[in-house]
C-alpha cells in the first residue's frame, strides 16, 4: 500500500461558536451533514465538534487534490465515528468517485481539538 495523497487542515473554533450563536442554520446544513449537526448539537458546546468536522473535510479536499470542484458538496464527506470513538469519512457520489479515480481505496483520518482550533490530517492510500 502506498500513500496517495495527504491533507491537513486547522479551524478556528469561535468562527463556528458565532455560526451557532448566530443562528447560521443555512450555512450549517450547507456544510454538515443531518448526522453531523444532529452529534455536534447534542454537545453542550458544539462549536469545536463542528470545527473538526469542517476541517476534516478541508483535509480530505486537500489529500483529494482537488479542492471544492469537479462536481463535489460538502455533503458528500460526512465524519463518522465507529462505537469506539474512531473518526473515518464516509463518502458519497463525486467524492467517492474522485477518490476512486485518484486510486485511492482507503482514508484515515485523524483529529483534534483544543483551546481556539480544531485539527484534521487525512491521508489517502491506494
Amino acid at each position: 500500500m502506498a500513500i496517495v495523497g495527504t491533507g491537513i487542515d486547522l479551524a478556528q473554533i469561535v468562527r463556528f461558536r458565532r455560526f451557532v450563536d448566530e443562528g447560521k442554520t443555512a450555512l450549517l446544513e450547507r456544510l454538515f451533514t443531518c448526522a453531523e449537526r444532529d452529534y455536534a448539537l447534542a454537545h453542550k458546546d458544539p462549536a469545536s465538534h463542528l470545527a473538526v468536522r469542517f476541517a476534516a473535510k478541508e483535509a480530505f479536499l486537500k489529500a483529494l487534490g482537488t479542492g471544492l470542484r469537479f462536481g463535489l458538496s460538502w455533503q458528500q464527506v460526512e465524519v463518522v465515528r465507529d462505537e469506539l470513538g474512531c473518526p473515518s469519512l464516509h463518502l458519497t457520489g463525486r467524492a467517492q468517485e474522485l477518490m476512486a479515480e485518484k486510486g485511492a481505496v482507503r482514508a484515515h483520518l485523524s483529529y483534534s481539538h483544543d483551546g481556539d482550533y480544531g485539527v484534521a490530517s487525512v491521508i489517502l492510500e491506494d
